[in-house]
């Protein structure tokens, strides 16, 4: 299947020196630089629920992505209130966070897209500081997702979990479980978010894992195989093994970190993901757009090598 290449719009807001707020501009730049998508990041300046409330005013945004020979790959919706000492997505009454979502599956469903992002929005020590019963949470975070996976299936759209070190159940046997107990729920539309940067951090560095550091022998490549099947979104992009400012992986551009994507790759066009777009995230890399163009080469000979 050939490969479409998108770039999240969250890189030319986060951490740059002259954020790019304009939505219209990033898209004559993508397009400009022969990208075939956009991901949208749906908080900040870009467009929101707020920022179009009808469906027309959907109707209109659509059209301009269009206008400019881009596609939506998939969004990534602004869920990050919902924790303490706000309504979390562990308390007992997720129905915040459930209207939340609703909204942006519906916002997302409106704009043609058919991937939605979650995470689990709570800091790596969440359990600890809480002393919340391990248990609970992960039962509490598989009930949510599994309603969140069932609205968004009566919009056609997929969910994809974004597991990272960044944020609570970072460890590749918490991400197998999770990403199971949802599935067995009757969702076959729920999945990770494979991104080669989070999964190189979490299954070969252990990174900010609370306990007792969990890893796999095989790394990133081995918890791809083992998540085969139920995957349903791709992040691409390197690393370099570090963490950023942020505490969560560092973004690296390609060929500046020391990821082998010779190796990921095969391995990604058999992991059964269920569109064919492969989606840079530049996330927090200052100057993003210095290096969009470079991201896109680097990509091309992979798609000529791999997958013309």
């Amino acid at each position: 299947m050939p490969k479409k290449l998108s770039i999240g719009s969250w890189a030319y807001i986060f951490n740059q020196e002259q954020p790019t707020h304009d939505f219209h501009q990033v898209l004559h730049k993508l397009h400009d630089l022969g990208y075939e998508g956009v991901e949208l990041g749906s908080f900040g300046s870009h467009p929101t629920p707020w920022s179009h409330p009808t469906r027309a005013d959907r109707q209109r945004l659509k059209q301009e992505v269009a206008d400019h020979n881009l596609e939506f790959s998939g969004i990534a919706v602004d869920l990050w209130s919902f924790k303490k000492p706000g309504p979390s997505i562990l308390d007992d009454n997720p129905t915040p966070y459930l209207a939340a979502f609703l909204g942006f599956t519906v916002f997302g469903s409106d704009l043609g897209i058919k991937t939605i992002r979650v995470d689990s929005v709570e800091p790596p020590d969440f359990l600890v500081t809480t002393r919340m019963d391990p248990k609970l949470a992960m039962d509490r975070i598989i009930a949510v997702w599994d309603k969140c996976s069932k609205m968004a299936a009566d919009h056609g759209m997929n969910v994809c979990w974004e597991f990272e070190p960044g944020f609570l159940f970072n460890k590749p046997s918490e991400v197998f479980a999770i990403v199971d107990g949802v599935r067995a729920k009757g969702n076959p539309n729920f999945g990770v978010l494979y991104d080669t940067c989070h999964a190189h951090m979490c299954a070969a560095v252990g990174a900010n894992q609370p306990g007792d550091k969990e890893t796999l022998p095989g790394g990133a490549v081995e918890m791809l195989r083992r998540l085969r099947g139920k995957i349903t979104h791709v992040h691409l992009i390197d690393s370099d093994g570090t963490l950023n400012e942020h505490h969560t992986s560092t973004h690296n551009p390609f060929g500046t970190g020391t990821l082998n994507f010779d190796e990921l790759v095969p391995e990604l066009l058999t992991c059964g993901v269920p569109h064919d777009w492969w989606c840079v995230d530049l996330c927090f890399w200052p100057n993003a757009w210095d290096v969009t163009a470079d991201s896109k080469r680097f990509l091309d000979q992979l798609r000529r090598k791999y997958a013309a």
